[in-house]
């Protein structure tokens, strides 16, 4: 059983996204999108402290004459990572990315080439039944603007994320779990993402699987809203994430096992 404690801040942290959903849905909104986003990340453990992972996304859109959110391949992207886990609250990472902007309405219509680096840290508050944890992020993106010259973007994220495990006290093989979270977008004013200082607001709710230790996918849905000087966006977003941890190790032990059946056996 739950506290009475711990029952009252999940019920306020589901009211303040409540209402992030209600002020993001009021204002004006001159266009909307609807797209699907899907990502696949490998993970790899280092040591306890130290883990690298490499994800590979890419994103489908609608247009303002079609509903399809397949419409068109709007961006492709491929991350690199480096994690570092000082304390079982503190987790600090950094990575490098290329993003082949095509399409990318909130951009334009027009290819956008870019080089994100980021760094960021994420603080989790462990408590009994759920996992609350805050992520801090600043970005440093060099992408091309419309007239083929180079701008640099600074932008810093700041998010809040929920999860709940569904079919048991743990997140472990076999359990289902509730996400929520909200993130708000600050950055620097440029010709190719816009001059407003308030980037946008990104609220997900879904949910998650994991097949084992190593595997799990998730499946959320995104509500964005972006405030721009020439019309203001919103994006329906479906998202899919695929995460395998340890993969080149799992195949590794997997062949050396048929390769040596009776090691096993002596076992």
């Amino acid at each position: 059983m739950l506290s009475k404690s711990n029952s009252k801040s999940k019920i306020i942290i589901f009211r303040c996204l409540f209402v992030v959903l209600l002020i993001t849905n009021s204002y004006g909104q001159n266009t909307t999108y609807n797209q699907f986003w899907n990502e696949i990340q490998f993970n790899q453990t280092l040591s306890k402290k130290w883990a690298t992972e490499i994800d590979f996304a890419s994103a489908y859109s609608s247009t303002e004459s079609s509903p399809n959110l397949f419409e068109n391949t709007i961006q492709r992207s491929i991350r690199g990572w480096g994690h570092y886990y000082f304390s079982p609250r503190w987790k600090f990472s950094a990575f490098i990315a290329y993003f082949n902007n095509r399409d990318v309405p909130e951009i334009g219509q027009f290819e956008s080439p870019e080089t994100r680096f980021a760094l960021q840290g994420i603080y989790y508050f462990h408590k009994t039944g759920y996992t609350l944890s805050t992520r801090m992020r600043t970005e440093f993106r060099h992408m091309r603007n419309e007239d083929d010259d180079y701008e640099n973007v600074f932008r810093y994220r700041q998010q809040i994320k929920y999860i709940q495990p569904i079919n048991s006290k743990i997140l472990r093989s076999g359990v289902v779990y509730a996400i929520a979270s909200d993130e708000l977008y600050f950055k620097s004013g440029t010709k190719v993402t816009g001059e407003s200082f308030f980037d946008r607001n990104r609220l997900n709710i879904g949910a998650g699987y994991l097949f084992s230790d190593d595997i799990q996918v998730e499946l959320t849905y995104c509500n964005e809203y972006l405030p721009r000087n020439n019309g203001n966006q919103t994006t329906n977003a479906a998202s899919l994430t695929v995460t395998f941890s340890n993969l080149i190790r799992n195949l590794q032990k997997k062949i050396e096992a048929k390769k040596h059946p009776e090691a096993k056996d002596e076992e």
